[in-house]
This record gives C-alpha cells, structure tokens and sequence, in this order.
C-alpha cells in the first residue's frame, strides 16, 4: 500500500523534528567546547561562539593527561566486550543446544537476574573483588559485569534458530562440541554477535558508577571517572571540561557508524525492537 505524498511528508517532518531534538545537546556540547569561558556563563546564552578557542582543547590536553584515561577506556571496553561476547555466547549455546533437566527453569533464573536493580548487588560484589584483590584494578572493571543476562537471551533466541540437523550432522562427521560451537554456531550467529558488540562497547564506555566504585587511583581512571573529577574546588573549567567531554565521545561515535550497518542487520535478523 502506497503513501500519499502528504502523509510521507508529515513522517519525515516527525522524525526530522526527533532527531533535531536529540542531537541537539550534542551540537551545544561541541559548539560550547570552542568558546571562552565568560562566554559559556553568559546570559542570554550564545548558540554559534563569537570567538572560536581551539586552545581550549590544547590548554586541556596539558592539564588532564588523556591519553593515559583513553587507553584506560579502551582497554577496560574492548577486553569486556571479548569476555562478555565469548562467556555469554558459550552460555547461550548450552542452553538453546544441549537438552538437560532443569534447562529452562536456569534459562528463567537468569531471566529473573535483569530484575534486580544493579544497586542492590554492588556492596556484595565489590566485597567480592576487595577479597580478590582486584579493588583499585580495571580488572576489577572489567569481570564482574562480563557475563550479562540480556546478552545471553540475544544469543540464545538467536541459536534457537539455527537447525540441529545441521550439528548432528557435524556430530556425525566427528566433529566435538568445541568445533561444533566455533566453526558452526558462532558463524551463523554473527548477527546477533554484532548487536551484542555494539551494546557492550556502549555499556562499557559509558559506565560511571560500577568504577567509581572501585577505582580510587588515579592512574586507572577511565574517562568517565576522569571527567567527574576534572574540575577545580570551587570553579570549574567548563571550557575545558566540555573539550575533554567532546574528545571522549569521538571514539564511541566512530565505532557505531562503523558497526551501524552489522547493527542494523542483526536487529532485523534477531527480531529486536527498541
């Protein structure tokens, strides 16, 4: 069924007016990040600056030593984001692939875990790593939240798809589960793999509280943590803080318009909605 050419015009408009709504703060943020301080405070508020400081990243970049925070952010990411895709999708196979009593009642425990506000874990978690000995670590980041319950649901309903004729045959030309699991599974599974990838580099990334928690040290602030406590006792450098600000969101920003497209299609292959 066809839509008339005033009906179409009115969707764009829609979502044209949406999406002017949502990336509006991001516009302000990166156009606030070149202008002065007195600017910023100023009332009435300017859109445009009227002086473009590109000191204020330079000037920021001496004070906050980023590169160090970046590293700190792309190690705790990119390592997460392996454990989270290898724990979950090796969990997600044994649910949706072997038959054992009690399969389904474990499949709804998990479930019931997205329940539980994540405050509510925290003390006894972190109590957890202190005894390990990985407070003050970005270990200590990284394990606690690797295996996440919605993403062995993704998996799992993804897996649930992928024919069993095709690993008994396996199984009958001698293949392992191992095998079975790397060179057939996680294959046809890629889709799904790509919206979990996405969603674990953005939960990584932007993950304030968990290592606020349990970081102390400077040294393994990530960039969030970093960006908190870059600021003065009484005054802070919004110029400043607003550059940095800008200069973390770049590589998120990056990763997602390259993943979009792998984005795009496992949500249409795994039959999410948001």
């Amino acid at each position: 069924m066809k839509r008339s050419g005033s009906s179409t015009f009115w969707v764009y408009l829609l979502l044209g007016m949406g999406a002017t709504l949502m990336f509006f703060p991001v516009l302000w943020v990166v156009l606030s990040s070149f202008k002065g301080l007195e600017e910023i405070y100023r009332i009435p508020p300017t859109f445009f600056p009227k002086r473009w400081i590109f000191t204020n990243y330079t000037g920021a970049l001496k004070q906050f030593p980023f590169l160090l925070y970046l590293w700190n952010s792309v190690f705790v990411t990119l390592t997460a984001t392996a454990l989270t895709l290898l724990i979950n999708s090796m969990a997600a196979f044994a649910l949706s692939k072997y038959h054992f009593p009690g399969r389904s009642s474990i499949f709804l425990v998990m479930l019931g875990t997205l329940m539980v506000p994540l405050q509510v874990i925290m003390l006894p978690v972190y109590l957890v790593i202190a005894r390990l000995g990985m407070a003050n670590t970005l270990w200590g980041i990284i394990i606690p939240p690797a295996a996440t319950p919605t993403g062995v649901f993704i998996l799992r309903q993804y897996m649930l798809t992928i024919s069993d004729e095709l690993i008994d045959a396996a199984k009958i030309d001698g293949a392992r589960d191992f095998r079975i699991y790397a060179q057939i599974v996680l294959p046809l599974t890629a889709p799904a793999l790509a919206v979990l990838t996405v969603f674990s580099i953005m939960w990584r990334w932007n993950d304030f509280l968990w290592p606020l928690i349990v970081i102390n040290q400077e040294k393994f602030f990530t960039i969030q943590l970093a960006l908190a406590r870059f600021r003065g006792e009484l005054v802070v450098d919004w110029h400043y803080v607003l550059a940095m600000t800008v200069m973390s969101i770049l590589p998120i920003t990056f990763v997602f318009a390259f993943l979009q497209r792998y984005l795009v299609q496992g949500i249409a292959s795994t039959g999410l909605k948001g």
